[in-house]
């Protein structure tokens, strides 16, 4: 009894070493392909969201164009009651200047002549270039910005930013330019007056070009 006890406890050992050893193989395979998985596939936590659709950006940039329009009529408003130029800034006091003039603008970019109609620049739908359109929207902005930089209204200059942001993934970036309108004396306030006024021209140009695109973009 006690040999058939021995030779069956003797019997026992390896078996049961085996089954750890299977056990710990069968263990290890496991954690090797959950971190397998765990490296191939990204953490939610930090997974990149996915690129917002043309149509969201569009959305977006129209909204943003009405804030900017807004906040382009609340400082003029500002500056005619309080007098921050120390004249009346009005329209019949000054010359209006278009500092995109030189550059693709709004107007260049979203327009074409049509010799049919005197040169007069209309819409065409079948030649219309959508990113090009988007691509003068965010020049002009970025030319506005870099002119009232050096006057203090933060909202009209946050406006901006968060207009160039919602148009960068169409525009691309461009570099800011280093002018800027000073205050020191009478001829640069007489000049930040038509800066604003065109700007705030332009704002309504932008916003009315914002509303065809969303239209545009909707209907295709």
């Amino acid at each position: 009894m006690q040999r058939r006890g021995a030779g069956s406890s003797g019997q026992a050992a390896p078996r049961s070493a085996a089954a750890r050893g299977c056990r710990q193989r069968a263990g290890l395979s496991a954690l090797l392909l959950a971190l397998c998985l765990a490296l191939a596939l990204p953490d939610p936590a930090w997974a990149l969201p996915p690129p917002p659709s043309p149509r969201h950006r569009l959305a977006d940039g129209l909204s943003r164009s009405r804030e900017l329009l807004a906040a382009a009529n609340a400082s003029l408003h500002r500056v005619k009651e309080l007098g921050t130029l120390g004249f009346e800034c009005t329209l019949e006091e000054v010359d209006l200047e278009d500092i995109t003039e030189n550059q693709m603008n709004t107007i260049k970019a979203c327009t074409s002549e049509d010799p049919g109609t005197g040169n007069c620049p209309v819409l065409e739908r079948p030649t219309f270039d959508m990113s090009k359109c988007l691509q003068g929207i965010y020049k002009d902005l970025n030319a506005y910005r870099a002119e009232l930089k050096n006057f203090n209204d933060q909202k009209v200059l946050a406006t901006i930013d968060e207009m160039m942001k919602a148009l960068k993934a169409s525009s691309g970036s461009t570099p800011q330019p280093s002018a800027g309108t000073g205050l020191a004396s009478f001829k640069e306030r007489m000049r930040l007056c038509s800066i604003l006024h065109a700007f705030q021209i332009r704002t309504v140009t932008i916003d009315r070009m914002m509303n065809y695109l969303t239209s545009l973009e909707s209907s295709l």
